[in-house]
């Protein structure tokens, strides 16, 4: 996440800075090195080392962890003495921040499951202390670990706990950590709009006492969600006031970071020799602050943008740097993939453990006891079953030999089956392919197009259909509900109602022909005795000239003009059975030179794959058609299906799919 990766960066410079202590500082540890030695009370010892611990606190993590264990196993110890009220707050709120550092240092090791158990124990002392906000911080230490392993509905459980505390008893101040990080979720999760509420509400407050840290957080995730809308003036007003607060601080790592966003709105926007240009000096200032992921980011810019203007020599060389940082942080991202399943190994289970080896203990004492009378009765218990596993492998052999014969001749009238179903469906594909119009007359009407038709089985509930009518050319792409045989006898039942609502009726309209087809798919099932619910989406248009009507009945069209995406919302319902239907709307949309029109089923963003298995998404197809613009559509249609197929890699197609693009 935006909000969690600035802090990985931050950690991993940190690490860099080791060992960059002044003379002051030597001399002061010396110091305190001497009063550990010599102090009469433990409370001078732990004062002692929380004094060293914040001199070198994230310059040398592995001092920093053994500080923060002596610092817990001295007040452990005097946690278990009678001690005054005074002396029990004292080594209790003394415990409690070295669990909070242990934790952080636990995290930067990638122990997230020991990581986890300190913050526990800290919520638990916070408790005991009363200290809400102390209890809110570890509450938001917890969010940060589930959220930098992918844990996202975890993470804003436990952000919205240290919220809830913090809106009732803390600093309104402290409010904006948590809107920041709560945004940050919902972005991830591709929930802008809550996002954008977040982000604002963290904005006012940061503006209000004059946080320049904050407002830049804040203005680069709100400038990163208008970048995502592609929304790209927006954006670059949002990142260049961030990048001016992140000046104002001098915080080298926030500059990069915000510098590297300019520029990746400059790639989309085409305007590539000043992406380099930012991008050269933004390398340069992140190779001197050692941020591998400020240089991942702009080795990945200047990659593309020398791409783009045809210097192939410096282009391959920015792809090679590329590649090393990639690759290095991918494999830090596996190690903690595989850490995220220690995270279920908290204090709690590991007491159960514990508690579980005791009465392990207990039952080998008993066992011992009855050891002569078990092997006993297992020495007799074991000849009988060698008895009858020798009658039973008799009798078997015998049943087998019959056994064989049978399956081999039900294997052979199977197959005879397979064959005959196969066949009928290799025949009704032949049928389903009939009713499809041919490239021929699709290129006579759409001369600049393309149509990616992708059935998941032989036969498919996808269809694409196309109808000229009074100088108007019609088309659709069509979903109806399942695949394979279902779906494909349902799409001849749709696209007859299709084929009526124009010929029959004469109708044009787009929303007018989804009403009358509407009605025949209707009449059509009211004739069975069964109830039948299903229907069919569909993406319908009509372009005449320059001028282009649409209707949908759950698919959206989408127009990508001068690199943005326009998205035409379509009625919510189905062609089909509906409770209230309304009569489907009709758009209008006059047309630009060079404008591009885009109608899809479903299938293609639902399917799942990548990494992590998961759907393909509208958003990132957004993002793929808005970078091939510069594309023929026939190499679109290639890209398209090169990129479904990358990203599906072994796992199987899970629907049919269907996508028609067009060119003015």
């Amino acid at each position: 996440m935006k909000y969690i990766i600035l802090l990985i960066s931050l950690t991993f410079f940190c690490l860099l800075t080791f060992g960059q202590l002044s003379e002051e500082d030597k001399t002061e540890i010396e110091t305190l090195k001497i009063t550990i030695e010599t102090a009469n009370h433990d409370s001078d010892v732990v004062n002692a080392y929380k004094d060293w611990d914040n001199l070198i606190f994230r310059s040398d993590p592995k001092l920093d962890l053994e500080i923060n264990q002596k610092i817990e196993k001295v007040c452990e110890k005097n946690l278990t003495h009678d001690l005054n009220d005074r002396e029990k707050t004292f080594f209790k709120s003394s415990i409690s921040n070295a669990f909070n550092n242990l934790g952080i240092s636990y995290t930067d090791f990638g122990d997230y499951a020991t990581s986890l158990k300190y913050y526990s124990k800290g919520i638990e002392i916070a408790k005991e202390l009363n200290d809400k906000e102390l209890e809110a911080n570890f509450l938001n230490n917890l969010g940060n670990i589930y959220g930098d392993l992918g844990e996202l509905e975890k993470s804003i459980d436990f952000y919205e706990q240290s919220f809830a505390i913090r809106e009732e008893f803390g600093d309104e101040r402290k409010k904006t950590i948590s809107y920041v990080n709560i945004g940050s979720v919902y972005s991830e999760i591709g929930d802008n709009e809550r996002a954008m509420s977040y982000f604002l509400k963290s904005l006012e407050i940061d503006r209000k006492y004059e946080d320049n840290e904050g407002i830049a957080i804040a203005l680069g995730n709100i400038g990163d969600i208008y970048l995502d809308k592609g929304q790209f003036k927006k954006a670059l007003d949002y990142y260049y006031e961030a990048l001016e607060n992140q000046k104002k601080i001098k915080k080298i790592e926030g500059i990069c970071s915000m510098t590297n966003n300019i520029s990746r709105v400059l790639l989309k926007q085409k305007k590539y020799k000043e992406a380099i240009e930012l991008s050269k000096k933004n390398l340069t200032r992140a190779k001197k602050m050692g941020g591998i992921f400020e240089m991942e980011d702009a080795t990945y810019i200047l990659y593309q943008s020398f791409q783009k203007i045809g210097d192939f020599e410096n282009a391959l060389k920015m792809h090679e740097q590329y590649t090393i940082l990639e690759d290095s942080i991918g494999s830090e991202n596996n190690k903690k993939e595989m850490l995220r399943h220690e995270l279920k190994s908290t204090y709690e289970q590991q007491k159960s453990l514990d508690d579980a080896e005791n009465d392990k203990l207990i039952a080998i004492e008993q066992e011992a006891k009855k050891k002569q009378t078990i092997i006993t009765i297992a020495t007799i218990f074991i000849l009988m079953l060698v008895i009858f596993f020798l009658f039973f492998v008799f009798n078997r052999l015998r049943i087998t030999k019959k056994q064989k014969f049978i399956i081999e001749e039900q294997k052979k009238i199977v197959d005879e089956k397979n064959k005959e179903i196969t066949d009928s469906i290799n025949y009704a594909k032949r049928i389903q392919n009939a009713i499809l119009p041919p490239a021929k007359i699709v290129k006579e009407y759409l001369q600049d197009s393309f149509i990616l038709y992708k059935p998941k089985d032989i036969v498919a509930g996808d269809f694409y259909w196309l109808e000229q009518k009074e100088h108007k050319v019609l088309f659709a792409a069509a979903d109806c509900t399942g695949h394979g045989v279902p779906g494909a006898m349902l799409s001849v039942v749709c696209n007859n109602a299709l084929n009526r609502s124009v010929r029959e009726y004469n109708l044009t309209e787009p929303g007018e022909i989804l009403d009358k087809t509407r009605e025949i798919v209707i009449k059509e099932f009211e004739k069975s005795d069964e109830d039948v619910k299903d229907g069919m989406d569909i993406a319908l248009c009509s372009l005449e000239g320059n001028t282009l009507k649409y209707a949908g009945a759950n698919n959206p069209l989408w127009i990508i003009r001068n690199n943005e995406l326009i998205d035409i919302k379509s009625n919510k319902q189905p062609i089909g059975k509906f409770y209230n239907p309304l009569p489907y709307t009709t758009h209008t949309i006059n047309l630009e030179k060079g404008d591009s029109i885009y109608i899809f089923s479903d299938g293609y963003v639902d399917q799942f794959g990548g990494k992590k298995g998961k759907k393909f998404k509208a958003k990132t197809f957004k993002e793929l058609l808005l970078s091939i613009q510069d594309k023929s559509m026939e190499d679109q249609k290639s890209t398209i299906d090169q990129t479904f197929e990358t990203w599906r890699g072994n796992l199987e197609q899970i629907d049919d799919v269907c996508i028609i693009g067009v060119r003015l």
